[in-house]
């Protein structure tokens, strides 16, 4: 789940992390009292307004800008609030903005030059372990660091059994070249970020810049943070946070009917039992000249209600040419899943104007395919994988 900018800060705040303070507001009205309250509370006369959404890149496209005073405010705020945002990490259409970010400025005059760092706390695969990536090159796409200046990038991995210890905090700080007030600062920052990662059971947090000031401290300006699904039960506030305009329609639908969907770009759609069927099938799609359009797991209780829903979850995708359910009869057997396909067919009447092809396989398979075939509907079946995959490159030509 992932969280917007100030939901991510407040979070860090209360672990200990040195923010970038900033106000929420829904409209700019909203955003003047806001940038009022702000300059009572930290005395900063400039203001930055930021668009709320879930992606990456937001000042690239016009999301993020500076106000130097009130009336800057209310016209910014007024023209983000309502825009569609388009970014890098946006789909061409971009995401409506709902609400905006009115922060303080911390670009301020001192007796040093402000410093831009990278620093994200992430689970390394291939180990087990969490671990801080960070870099020198705060503020620039990460992707584009690594790939044109790799030496700038520095790992530390955490042992899960001690958590990160002080050498490690103070090896972050010497990495990024930090010395007196900044050094100290750093340390005690990136302690609170990887116990604030830690405790909340999240996948990720990305702080892009974490800024030195011109007064030697060390705050997060930005904070991108994606919590575990699977952990939410244990943050019952956390999930709470959960803004639905920013997730998929379907997806939401999907969700509330107890169905893993995750909608993608193709024409074929999928409905599978198990995540690692799924991904063999999205394969088999691609060899059979598709492209799939969702992943759909439907889990292993495929009754006709079930896989009636998932039927109507994956026609509200007008793309969708073909539909080809996969289903390894372990759990459940391959008869009750056929008869679910047919009952479910039979209820959606002219709703389902596209092809189907239907392969089960596992207990009672033979039967599901003599139920398949002797239903009088236009539902192709198949028993094999290769077979699945030749009947959808012939519905597809």
């Amino acid at each position: 789940m992932n969280l917007h900018e100030y939901q991510g800060k407040e979070l860090l705040s209360s672990f200990g992390v040195r923010i970038q303070r900033g106000l929420v507001a829904q409209n700019a009205e909203e955003a003047v009292a806001k940038a009022k309250q702000l300059t009572q509370e930290t005395g900063t006369g400039w203001h930055v307004i930021k668009a709320q959404v879930h992606a990456g890149g937001r000042g690239k496209g016009g999301g993020v800008k500076l106000a130097k005073n009130l009336d800057e405010v209310k016209e910014i705020a007024g023209q983000i609030i309502g825009m569609d945002l388009v970014t890098p990490q946006t789909s061409a259409e971009g995401k409506r903005v709902h609400q905006v970010l009115v922060a303080e400025d911390v670009y301020y005059p001192g007796d040093s030059e402000p410093s831009e760092f990278y620093m994200s706390v992430l689970l390394n695969r291939s180990n087990g372990r969490n671990m801080i990536m960070y870099s020198t090159e705060g503020g620039m796409d990460i992707e584009e660091v690594a790939e044109k200046t790799p030496h700038l990038i520095f790992t530390e991995e955490i042992d899960p059994a001690t958590g990160i210890l002080p050498f490690q905090a103070r090896r972050v700080a010497f990495n990024l070249g930090l010395s007196g007030a900044a050094f100290k600062e750093m340390t005690k920052f990136v302690t609170a970020l990887y116990t604030a990662y830690d405790k909340s059971d999240a996948s990720l947090f990305e702080i892009n810049p974490v800024l030195k000031t011109s007064d030697d401290k060390i705050m997060a300006v930005d904070a991108k943070v994606t919590l575990d699904d699977n952990a939410l039960y244990r943050h019952k506030d956390l999930a709470e946070l959960r803004d639905f305009r920013e997730e998929s329609p379907i997806e939401v639908e999907a969700g509330e009917l107890g169905l893993n969907y995750v909608d993608l770009d193709g024409n074929v759609g999928c409905m599978v039992n198990g995540a690692g069927l799924a991904m063999a099938t999205m394969d088999l799609i691609k060899q059979a000249g598709g492209e799939p359009a969702n992943f759909l797991d439907v889990g292993g209780t495929a009754d006709a209600a079930r896989v009636e829903a998932a039927f109507r979850i994956i026609l509200k995708d007008p793309n969708v040419k073909a539909i080809l359910i996969n289903i390894f009869g372990g759990i459940v057997r391959c008869d009750r899943v056929a008869q679910g396909v047919v009952d479910a067919y039979k209820n959606m009447g002219d709703a389902i104007q596209v092809p189907i092809i239907v392969r089960l396989q596992g207990t009672n398979a033979d039967i599901a395919k003599e139920l398949i075939d002797n239903s009088g509907l236009d539902v192709l079946s198949a028993t094999e994988f290769q077979e699945a995959a030749d009947k959808v490159q012939q519905v597809l030509s």
